[in-house]
């Protein structure tokens, strides 16, 4: 079969591989069909690692996939060849003490779709999976749905994690598909009022058009500024969801006394800082998202019921022979890019 891989930095090409073999039981052959450009992809792309997670060259990105199931495992039952699914990435070991807490998303063991050392990504004709990971989408959802669900669900589980959100006001800080997903996911949860920022301004336009009550460029006014005029005691919530310290020093001032951040993005730095005169006079709540926990059924629920619509948030699509395109476009944020899709030929 054919993969698309990373050969070295901002360096991808097509080669012939092995087609992925079901080893076990509870291993699901899926035939990929679309497949969604995300900003840890090119983390990877641009600068080979996130954090302690380093290619190791050649290796094949992808984690955000929708496909159709062509074989299964004997001990599968959920699914079977010829449904549509979309995938959740993580495969947790569910046996070590976090799993069996009911925390698989940090799992000891996890193996992720398309993250170094651990599992190779699905830019591939063809990908394994256990069937955990497999989830049958009804007729009414589009192949996009299904794979925009796996961002979407970090949005739906963010704005879990910030209970209560019914009635409040939010903030959401970085504009790109985890920040229109969690806008999303506020909206849809009760949020009353919602405000964006983003440092493209197409992402600033698109944020209102798509359900903010206001949204600014912080590269191009004063953004905290406007906002405490619209919201005098400041904001319940902030999501800052574009791992910037400038991001974060915004969000301290934005929040109100009492109120919580929530820190979605993936910094590419290794500390961040904080005012500790700021975070203890107003009792700031900080808490740490990571991924998505139990949120993807309800996404999907979600996304088949229409309360939540994610067609603005797919902007380009790419045949899977130009996949590097793909990359290039996202990684210079040119041409208005929010989601980048790579569709299959099959």
């Amino acid at each position: 079969m054919k993969a698309i891989m990373l050969t070295g930095l901002r360096k991808m090409e097509i080669r012939e591989v092995p087609d992925p073999e079901i080893a076990g039981p509870g291993d699901v052959k899926i035939k990929m069909k679309v497949v969604g450009v995300c900003g840890s992809d090119i983390h990877y792309y641009l600068n080979g690692r996130i954090g302690s997670q380093i290619v190791d060259f050649p290796f094949t990105l992808g984690h955000e996939g929708a496909g159709e199931v062509v074989e299964t495992g004997a001990g599968v039952r959920g699914v079977k060849p010829g449904d549509r699914i979309a995938i959740e990435p993580a495969m947790p070991c569910m046996e070590c003490d976090q799993c069996v807490a009911g925390r698989p998303h940090t799992c000891r063991k996890l193996r992720f779709l398309g993250c170094p050392g651990q599992a190779e990504g699905c830019l591939s004709e063809y990908i394994v999976m256990p069937e955990s990971s497999c989830f049958p989408v009804p007729d009414n959802m589009s192949y996009d749905e299904a794979v925009i669900s796996e961002p979407l669900a970090i949005g739906v589980y963010s704005v879990r994690q910030a209970l209560p959100v019914k009635g409040i006001s939010a903030g959401v800080l970085g504009f790109g598909p985890i920040g229109m997903s969690v806008m999303l996911a506020a909206i849809a949860g009760g949020a009353d009022r919602v405000f964006a920022t983003d440092k493209i301004n197409g992402r600033v336009k698109m944020a209102s058009k798509t359900g903010a009550v206001w949204s600014g460029n912080p590269d191009a006014e004063d953004v905290v500024g406007k906002i405490i005029e619209r919201e005098p005691g400041g904001l319940d919530v902030i999501f800052e969801c574009c791992g910037s310290q400038a991001a974060m020093d915004q969000a301290v001032d934005l929040v109100k006394p009492g109120g919580r951040i929530m820190i979605v993005g993936i910094p590419e730095f290794d500390k961040w800082s904080f005012s500790a005169d700021k975070i203890r006079r107003k009792e700031i709540r900080l808490i740490n998202i990571r991924r998505q926990n139990h949120a993807l059924e309800e996404t999907l629920e979600l996304l088949s019921s229409e309360r939540i619509g994610i067609k603005p948030m797919i902007t380009h699509r790419f045949d899977f022979g130009n996949a590097g395109e793909a990359f290039e476009l996202v990684s210079g944020y040119r041409d208005g890019v929010m989601k980048a899709m790579i569709d299959y030929a099959h």
